[in-house]
């Protein structure tokens, strides 16, 4: 390639101590605690219970693109671990000097780093604000120590907020902007009884576009398999890995970012707040086609009844696709994604180094073979480089 690619999904394995290390000493005992036994394994608590994320996802873990098979439909044996790895053993995996060396080989002159463990435990702790928010400071703090923001130009830490309380949402926004995120992440779904979109949360919304951050949408535990899948006869208490297969469909994949997505246009929020940008990440994009036709049939169908969120456009999905960028599955189909939402709201994502993902970042080049060069360099670089205030056009390294 001429230039360096851009990586809007990449992660990292956290350690044992992301979220006790900066924890404030009254909740240190309450706060995820990883307990390790004979075995190796860490298994991860929360006040005395095992969650979501019952086992530290680093520790036994398969490969960077071992599953690329199953999800391309050449495989289908679930997510067996044919190539074990312990991340442990893989310093880029888990150190930011390493992960910069490696992004020199690869061919990459940034990523975005977003959690593994992390995007699996808001959930555990709704009942308890005041613990949420402890937690989620502490792991930002964390973040900020061994990721950091990208200041380098090459690292970018999504840092994790909620909109459990909005006045806390707001203080931490504000702390981790003067820190120097240039993104911040919400959990799909609706958060306390209430959707993203309420204008309660306005404060929330109108200081992101103010100060120009973008908010990431990465798949979570959005909590679909307590409120949702129960209605459906699934256990709820089923962990990660053992999640059923109407639970993925219903509860684990598209779900909660199509919801979402969906009641932030039904409700207004672009029109509300004209600057806010929104990007999913590793949702996938086979849902948009339908979700914008969806959203102008419902919006024509409810004319006649309440709006939370202010009167609605003639259209509401070109507001939406107008705000929306998206880094789809590297199995999706991104010439179709490129038809419905337009060249410059796409981004290249890798997964990397989930088995889910690519083997390698470069990988994804040959997805884009039916497109012409401006359209693939938009992709795989300066659609991602607008959005982190990166020079859209730097030349590759020597």
């Amino acid at each position: 390639m001429e230039y360096r690619l851009i990586d809007a999904d990449g992660h990292y394995y956290e350690p044992d101590d992301c979220f006790s290390r900066h924890i404030e000493a009254r909740y240190k005992d309450q706060t995820l605690r990883v307990e390790r036994g004979e075995d190796g394994l860490g298994r991860v608590f929360l006040r005395g219970r095992r969650t979501f994320m019952s086992v530290m996802p680093g520790d036994y873990a398969s490969a960077p693109g071992a599953l690329e098979g199953l999800f391309a439909g050449g495989v289908n044996d679930g997510f067996t671990h044919r190539e074990v790895i312990n991340a442990r053993d893989h310093p880029a995996f888990i150190e930011k000097a390493a992960r910069v060396a490696l992004l020199d080989e690869q061919g990459l002159q940034a990523t975005l780093v977003l959690p593994t463990l992390g995007v699996a435990v808001e959930y555990d702790m709704r009942d308890d604000v005041d613990l949420t928010y402890a937690s989620l400071r502490a792991f930002n703090r964390w973040l900020e120590e061994d990721w950091g923001y990208g200041d380098d130009g090459r690292v970018f830490g999504v840092p994790m907020l909620s909109l459990l309380d909005v006045g806390h949402a707001v203080k931490e926004l504000h702390r981790v902007i003067e820190a120097g995120a240039r993104l911040v992440h919400l959990c799909p779904g609706p958060v306390g009884g209430r959707s993203p979109a309420d204008p309660v949360f306005d404060p929330f919304w109108a200081t992101a576009a103010e100060a120009g951050v973008p908010v990431v949408f990465h798949v979570s535990n959005s909590g679909y398999q307590h409120f949702y899948g129960t209605h459906w006869s699934e256990n709820p208490a089923n962990p990660s890995h053992m999640q059923s297969p109407l639970q993925w469909a219903l509860c684990n994949t598209e779900r909660p970012v199509v919801d979402t997505l969906t009641a932030l246009t039904l409700q207004n929020l672009f029109g509300r707040h004209p600057g806010v940008r929104i990007i999913s990440i590793e949702n996938g994009s086979s849902w948009l086609k339908p979700l914008l036709k969806t959203v102008d049939k419902a919006a024509a169908l409810g004319r006649r009844g309440p709006m939370i969120g202010g009167p609605l456009p003639r259209r509401p999905s070109e507001a939406l696709a107008e705000h929306l960028w998206i880094c789809p599955f590297p199995e999706d189909d991104v010439g179709e994604l490129i038809d419905a939402i337009g060249a410059d709201h796409v981004l290249f994502g890798s997964d990397y180094p989930h088995p889910e993902g690519l083997r390698e970042p470069r990988d994804y080049i040959s997805r884009l073979a039916g497109c012409d060069a401006d359209v693939t360099r938009k992709v795989l670089r300066g659609n991602a480089a607008g959005l982190l205030g990166l020079p859209e056009h730097e030349p590759a390294a020597s």
